[in-house]
């Protein structure tokens, strides 16, 4: 779980901040798309009745009709871009299945199960695995220890980066790193509006290990351990992170995220990277976005 990468950018690692990338790189050559599968699950049944993050709040209604065609939106919109998208189908009793990226990690055709913190989700687990067994997925494992899926796993090219601190149990990090065979680097979220991984960090390119983040969101040492791991990457502001902007998925050259999530857009662009806005704010209100929607089903 150690980094042998060498260091770079001294005093921006004592800072802790990492800058903005080098003027004098050029990012813009370097963007491909590469076509996706994505798992998703209609908000058929979508409603706020509990709340298990600072997101919920089961006083404000959920507008079911809209939430529905923002989803449809997302669905239409990775489709028009030349991805496959399966589908799950909901439950009645189990409002947040829409948040489809808590289900399982997916690496080389490998389903690491979910096991989720909180009772009103756990029957979700059993959903996903039963799907991935029905579609011919063999090396599916059911785990031991507490993970919430892409909520906190985050794949790039060198690393499995996997949140903890508010959901998943730092023993899921181990469980993880024997099972995929890949090297498990633990953050540490401080921040209660960003739980999951998925709402402070988003993977831009999985190929080149570039991804953008919220620091504050990490405590100090997780801080110091992004920027000396990814010193080039995209540094959300306050605004924009508070828009989850980072609950956004990329792949490798288009960026669907919160449309409120304006300070981004330019930053992206400016990289290469081609954003598209999407409303999901019915979806919101449940603590999730563009990237809770969405479980890659890496082959």
């Amino acid at each position: 779980m150690g980094c042998t990468r060498p260091r770079t950018r001294a005093a921006q690692v004592a800072r802790e901040e990492p800058s903005l990338p080098r003027e004098a790189r050029d990012f813009r050559t370097q963007r491909t798309a590469r076509p996706r599968r994505y798992l998703m699950c209609p908000p058929a049944h979508f409603k706020v009745t509990y709340s298990i993050n600072p997101w919920m709040d089961p006083e404000k209604p959920v507008d079911l009709p809209l939430a529905l065609a923002q989803w449809e939106d997302l669905r239409d919109r990775y489709r028009s871009l030349g991805h496959t998208v399966e589908l799950l189908d909901p439950r009645p009793e189990l409002p947040d299945m829409v948040f489809a990226a808590n289900g399982a990690t997916v690496i080389d055709n490998r389903v690491l199960g979910a096991r989720f913190a909180h009772p009103e989700r756990a029957a979700e687990a059993e959903v996903h695995l039963d799907w991935f067994r029905a579609h011919g997925f063999t090396t599916v494992h059911e785990p031991s220890h507490i993970n919430e899926g892409e909520g906190d796993f985050a794949v790039t090219d060198s690393y499995l980066l996997a949140g903890r601190g508010f959901r998943s149990s730092p023993l899921s990090h181990d469980e993880a790193q024997e099972f995929f065979g890949r090297p498990v680097i633990g953050l540490d979220l401080v921040d209660p509006r960003y739980y999951h991984l998925d709402t402070a960090l988003c993977v831009l390119d999985d190929s080149a290990d570039e991804i953008m983040y919220y620091p504050p969101a990490f405590s100090r040492g997780s801080r110091a351990v992004l920027a000396r791991l990814f010193p080039d990457a995209l540094i959300a502001e306050e605004p924009d992170a508070a828009a989850l902007g980072l609950n956004a998925v990329s792949d490798g050259h288009h960026v669907l995220l919160p449309q409120g999530a304006i300070g981004l857009f330019d930053p992206l662009r400016a990289r290469g990277y081609e954003p598209i806005g999407m409303d999901l704010g019915e979806l919101l209100k449940g603590g999730g976005s563009v990237k809770c929607c969405t479980q890659e089903i890496r082959s």
